[in-house]
């Protein structure tokens, strides 16, 4: 297979984590025999610095010319602290999703085995922790109308939703429940808000043409809750643009780490790639950042266009650097391995794959693997 990617690699440790992304595909596409074609385009904080703008024309125009987005991070402490900013690094994000259509949000989060004890949740509530969270990324409070009366004393954003945007995503949520494990579950504020009570009702009726998969229902406050308390109860979760930003996020603790997350945003043309976590600006160029979060988004666009068996494997690699303890700081305090370090061993390990593999211990402690 022949794929054009577009690399928005973006601010902070995006360029470092998704050079990582880039070296695993390629490992694929070298046991595979598929082509990788990568072109590289500033987004967020950078592109402000180089054109004005988070999202140059340019920018855009290539990501609609490729097959798909390898995105890394955005933002940078000048916009972040600085409130009063007229453009910002994320109004590109939100400008991309809009402009290819980016309308459902895919986050798997899953508690690894060997990784249970580095989470500050207790074994037994997280253990066979594996939920799919389908966020709604196009409408909702975050694209609404926003207001601010003369005074800058009052303001406003609208949250607004029609019953297409939530049938579309609807579907898409419903069918991957039927995959899974046959249950899927709604979270919103029904009992409050309007736009809540729509998806609700949708939601219901588009139930009935799913009636092998159990559908249920949270408000979000105990969503939250339950996430912490007992979140292997989660097979799909469905919910809008807000929730689904603070919820996923808050699943990054199950794993241990927010550097373990990836995402996929897809539409019905175009599909974009994606860690959920941000530009970590304090450990830029610091070669620390925890690159499995990017590499685990590279098997989700494998996984997209069907290449099963080669995401499978960078899954495989994945787990054999937990398990064998190549990761990056956040991950274990004492570990020395950087993050061009864990990319190579996960590359490497992909290349190898179908061989006998015996691993050097202390070669493992400076960060390489040696496969005999």
């Amino acid at each position: 297979m022949n794929l054009d990617i577009a690399v928005l690699s973006g601010d902070g440790i995006g360029p470092e984590v998704t050079k990582q992304a880039i070296k695993t595909l390629k490992a694929v596409g070298e046991v595979y025999n598929h082509t990788f074609t990568f072109k590289e385009a500033p987004v967020g904080a950078i592109a402000i610095d180089q054109t004005g703008d988070p999202l140059p024309e340019k920018t855009l125009q290539l990501c609609l010319d490729s097959d798909a987005v390898l995105f890394g991070a955005i933002g940078h402490p000048k916009y972040d602290n600085d409130p009063s900013a007229k453009v910002r690094p994320e109004q590109g994000l939100l400008k991309l999703r809009k402009s290819l259509g980016l309308f459902t949000n895919i986050r798997p989060i899953k508690a690894f085995p060997t990784l249970i004890e580095k989470s500050p949740l207790k074994e037994e509530r997280i253990l066979g922790t594996d939920l799919t969270i389908y966020r709604e990324l196009t409408g909702g409070i975050y694209f609404g109308e926003k207001k601010l009366n003369k005074e800058g004393s009052v303001a406003s954003d609208l949250c607004e939703y029609s019953d297409y945007e939530i049938e579309r995503i609807a579907h898409l949520a419903f069918k991957a429940a039927r995959t899974r494990r046959k249950k899927l579950t709604l979270v919103d504020k029904a009992n409050v808000l309007e736009t809540s009570r729509l998806w609700r009702k949708v939601v219901t009726n588009i139930g009935k043409s799913y009636a092998d998969v159990e559908l249920d229902f949270l408000f979000v406050d105990n969503a939250a809750m339950q996430m912490i308390l007992n979140p292997s109860q989660f097979d799909v979760i469905l919910t809008e643009n807000m929730f689904g930003d603070i919820i996923s996020d808050e699943g990054s603790v199950i794993g241990g780490s927010i550097g373990l997350l990836a995402s996929a945003s897809v539409g019905d043309e175009n599909a974009m790639f994606e860690p959920i976590h941000g530009s970590f600006p304090q450990a830029t160029g610091k070669n620390i950042a925890n690159p499995i979060a990017s590499i685990l988004s590279a098997a989700m666009l494998l996984e997209h266009f069907k290449l099963f068996e080669e995401a499978k494997a960078i899954n495989k690699a994945v787990e054999k650097a937990l398990e064998m303890n190549v990761v990056t700081p956040d991950i274990d305090a004492d570990s020395k391995k950087t993050t061009s370090e864990v990319g190579n061993f996960i590359a490497d390990y992909i290349a190898n794959a179908e061989e006998i593999i015996n691993y050097n211990q202390e070669n493992i402690d400076y960060g390489k693997s040696t496969i005999i």
